[in-house]
């Protein structure tokens, strides 16, 4: 029997602390049969389309929305997507379905709504018939994992991996939950559990603790339990100002849902043993400095997380590029997103000089734009392949990426690649598509947090991670907090907090 399953995609990690609001204009959206062009690409919503196909399923594609990270989405988005999957329910009544799969990021924050996932969740099971259908999706690690969503889900699953190389992954993971409930009559309960802990992203990366600890647990636990299906571990969102916001851990179970929640209790508590390790904080310039005088080869990566494209972050903050210029930095990239800075050199052609004024715009944290003469090296459309079908940016995008009309510039020694819109820097095909080889740059900068080190690992002799005025700061303490629930840490010490309880 032919399996009809409904298929929908609603994507945006949301910065609370910027200024700007997202716009229905901001998002890429497709519509019905388009979804299915993802079939074969890196992403989530392709690995779900494949898998799909291999089960047989008889999808109802509906709409597939996402959007970089940036600032509070606008009401018109969500009434977008809900007008979209009424309509489609019109065609495709949940009566005639047998299973819903939606691609979610788990951190989307609207005027009216701090929780869009749970919100749309419910929407979807107040619909006629849609109870006794059996509801699976994906999540990404930084979710905000709130009991709403929890309670009414069948089995959200989320990436283990940050830098996000597993997101195809947990999509394909997620659909055999389907497939399996489907066929089984099986309705797994979810429990929730949260940790009264946030951390910068640059302190979730899966490769040291305490994500890596927590991450090696919750994959013991469900290796000793048969009935336990998926653990899942949210390090939260820390830039979306919700009650929600948090570390919190589910267990997708068949058996004693008191039981699992025993297990999840282990991982709240690891989370809080641990709480220290995941507050990082960056070098401040001199220290940078320091250490970069020390090398003779490159490259030598530098970091900005406070400009964390990844993050929310406009990527046209100014201030590693003033550090480079400052210092001179020899054989140095930096990528600046300035739509407007492109748009006027290419109204010139290489080999001109021209005068400048990039970056600096996004963001009232920066020191605004820095005005330099520099000579333009290329130009181009912008658009490249990633050279890593797993990477960071794929679970984001998919294969081929668009950063808009793009010009290589030089100020003394150091290259800019301006960009017209944002783009994390998860690929090295990103400078190598524009002319720039990182292998043979002695210093690069980076604006991201955790997810670049895929790709400049390899590469780099030493990478460093510096204090910059922007709006993805690792210092929580700096952001103006009203809505989350206290106590917090790091907003508050815990000291006292029962760790065994």
């Amino acid at each position: 029997m032919v399996k009809r399953v409904l298929l929908a995609g609603l994507y945006h990690e949301t910065h609370s602390f910027l200024d700007e609001t997202t716009d229905l204009d901001a998002f890429q959206v497709l519509r019905g049969d388009a979804l299915r062009d993802a079939a074969g690409d890196s992403s989530p919503l392709g690995g779900v389309v494949d898998a799909a196909n291999r089960y047989g399923w008889e999808l109802a594609p509906v709409i597939d929305m996402r959007a970089m990270p940036s600032g509070t989405v606008s009401d018109d988005v969500i009434a977008c997507f809900w007008d979209a999957v009424v309509e489609a329910v019109k065609s495709h009544p949940l009566s005639e379905l047998e299973g819903i799969f939606l691609v979610l990021h788990g951190a989307m924050a609207s005027q009216s709504h701090t929780d869009v996932e749970g919100e749309i969740l419910a929407r979807i099971r107040a619909l006629p018939g849609a109870e006794r259908v059996p509801l699976c999706g994906v999540l990404d690690l930084h979710a905000n994992f709130t009991e709403r969503m929890a309670g009414l889900s069948d089995g959200l699953v989320a990436y283990r991996e940050n830098p996000h190389t597993d997101a195809r992954q947990a999509a394909e993971d997620a659909a055999a939950l389907l497939e399996r409930l489907m066929h089984t009559g099986e309705r797994p309960v979810t429990v929730w559990e949260r940790a009264p802990v946030m951390w910068p992203a640059t302190g979730t990366g899966t490769a040291k603790d305490p994500m890596r600890a927590i991450e090696e647990h919750a994959r013991a636990i469900e290796r000793a339990s048969d009935d336990i299906l998926f653990v899942n571990v949210c390090s939260g969102c820390a830039f979306t100002d919700a009650p929600e916001t948090s570390a919190c851990f589910t267990a997708v179970t068949l058996d004693d849902p008191e039981a699992a929640r025993a297990r999840l209790l282990e991982l709240r508590n690891l989370a809080l043993r641990k709480r220290h390790s995941g507050n990082v904080l960056d070098m401040t310039p001199a220290e940078v400095w320091a250490k970069l005088r020390t090398h003779r080869e490159g490259p030598v990566v530098l970091v900005e997380p406070s400009d964390n494209i990844g993050g929310g972050a406009p990527g046209d903050g100014t201030g590693l590029l003033r550090f480079l210029l400052e210092h001179d930095g020899r054989d140095a990239a930096v990528v600046i997103n300035d739509a407007r800075a492109a748009a006027i050199a290419h109204r010139h052609s290489p080999g001109a000089r021209l005068r400048l004024d990039i970056g600096g715009r996004g963001s009232r944290f920066d020191a605004g734009p820095l005005s330099v003469e520099v000579d333009l090296l290329s130009l181009t459309d912008g658009r490249f392949e990633l050279e890593d079908k797993q990477s960071h940016l794929a679970s984001m995008f998919g294969s081929r990426i668009d950063m808009g009309p793009c010009a290589v510039v030089r100020h003394r020694r150091v290259r800019i690649l301006v960009t017209s819109r944002k783009t994390p820097p998860f690929d090295l095909g990103q400078l190598r598509s524009q002319g720039i080889a990182p292998e043979e740059c002695f210093v690069i900068g980076v604006k991201a947090a955790v997810a670049h080190r895929r790709a400049y690992d390899p590469i780099a002799k030493a990478m460093y991670w510096i204090d910059t005025p922007g709006p993805c700061s690792s210092n929580l303490r700096s952001f103006p907090y009203r809505r989350v629930q206290r106590p917090l840490f790091p907003l508050d010490d815990l000291d006292e907090w029962p760790v065994d309880a």
